[in-house]
């Protein structure tokens, strides 16, 4: 298992460097480097690696890494205030993407339930696109990273709620009521914990970096974990771990540390969603992933254009937001495994459901890359960090 692990790891990071480079000087994004490699030697092509749920399972502890430095670096009192303004668009934008969703599955024919997890599917964006696309100095600094985050987490709020609700066989009203209980009992927490453990700990042992790190570590993976076991998500408990200790002085020193690790393990997810994808099943399948993608492309940037021009945001600013918002989101991939896990959909509607997430990846990366600032725009003139 050992040997495995190590040419497992060979096979990607040595791959996903090679394709990085040609990406590089084609002036292509990296993203697509990592799922084109996992589609080329996934378990559907060359072969060279099969074991696509273990990486994929370690990949997921990037999506918790990332969500721990972006809360790292949000105040609390700026997050309750973007929440707000972002309940209203999230909410209509929602309603507007199922309908299209479930719209779209029932001219292709699927049937009435399969067509209902299709349109909850369309309802997110990619936290994971959203966040890594975005300019730091934007992320943390100003009014458009702050809506972009609410909103993405508001989206969090709403896929909890879906895969609740998918997971079980029927839907338990008082099983659900205590799951979003839990989520101001673990808030709660974790400031308390902080305030009266964790910042005296820091403050002890400020000059041991490697004690910092390790505890920054620890503090991140078990309130994730411990939010699992409510009944929430670990991104979201990673998110709460990280802005429980952002006005700790330590904050921006732990960023900084994390930041390779986070990095690393985001390599291995976007890998694993190519290397997942049955690319067998694309005639079957081709014509409605084309469709779909196409007016999720389209109808997403626009919808969110209006919703925040409609709070009286400016037109860049909207425009720029809802192409970042552009695509289906990494909860779309885990609704259709759960589902099909469950029985409740078939093979084709989804890979259907995963393969227009991709292609949604895929090319709103290309867009948002090419046409706004980014940490790694194709464009000189348009990089930002």
């Amino acid at each position: 298992m050992h040997e495995s692990l190590i040419q497992l790891f060979f096979f990607i990071f040595s791959g996903a460097a090679m394709l990085a480079t040609l990406a590089l000087f084609g002036r292509q994004p990296l993203i697509i480097a990592y799922i084109a490699l996992g589609v080329l030697i996934g378990p559907y092509s060359l072969q060279w690696v099969t074991n696509v749920d273990t990486i994929s399972s370690i990949s997921e502890i990037g999506i918790i890494f990332l969500l721990f430095l972006l809360g790292l670096d949000m105040q609390p009192k700026a997050l309750i205030k973007v929440l707000r303004q972002a309940t209203q668009s999230t909410m209509i934008s929602s309603i507007l993407f199922s309908i299209t969703g479930y719209s779209l599955g029932h001219i292709f024919g699927f049937s009435h339930l399969e067509n209902l997890i299709i349109g909850a599917s369309m309802i997110f964006s990619s936290t994971i696109i959203g966040i890594k696309l975005l300019p730091t100095t934007a992320l943390h600094h100003k009014h458009s990273g702050e809506l972009m985050v609410g909103m993405l987490l508001m989206q969090d709020f709403l896929a909890i709620i879906i895969l609740l609700l998918i997971m079980s066989d029927n839907v338990n009203f008082k099983e659900l009521s205590l799951t979003l209980l839990a989520l101001p009992l673990l808030i709660f927490g974790a400031f308390i914990i902080v305030r009266f453990l964790l910042l005296p700990l820091f403050i002890r042992f400020e000059q041991i970096g490697e004690y910092i790190f390790l505890i920054a570590i620890g503090w991140c993976l078990g309130t994730a974990e411990a939010s699992a076991q409510l009944g929430l998500s670990r991104e979201i408990g990673a998110f709460i771990a990280g802005i429980s200790i952002a006005t700790c002085p330590l904050s921006k020193h732990i960023a900084l540390s994390l930041k390779p690790l986070r990095d690393f393990f985001l390599i291995l997810f976007f890998f694993s969603l190519g290397a997942g994808f049955n690319i067998t099943l694309i005639p079957e399948i081709g014509l409605a992933v084309v469709f779909f993608t196409v007016v999720i492309l389209a109808i997403k940037p626009i919808t969110y254009f209006y919703l925040l021009r409609s709070q009286s945001e400016s037109p860049s600013l909207a425009w720029d937001i809802g192409f970042r918002l552009g695509q289906n989101s990494e909860f779309s991939l885990l609704i259709a495994y759960l589902a099909y896990s469950s029985n409740l959909i078939g093979s084709e509607s989804s890979h259907l459901i995963q393969a227009v997430a991709i292609l949604t990846f895929i090319f709103s990366s290309y867009i948002v890359v090419l046409k706004f600032p980014t940490p790694i725009a194709a464009n000189d003139s348009l990089r930002r960090d």
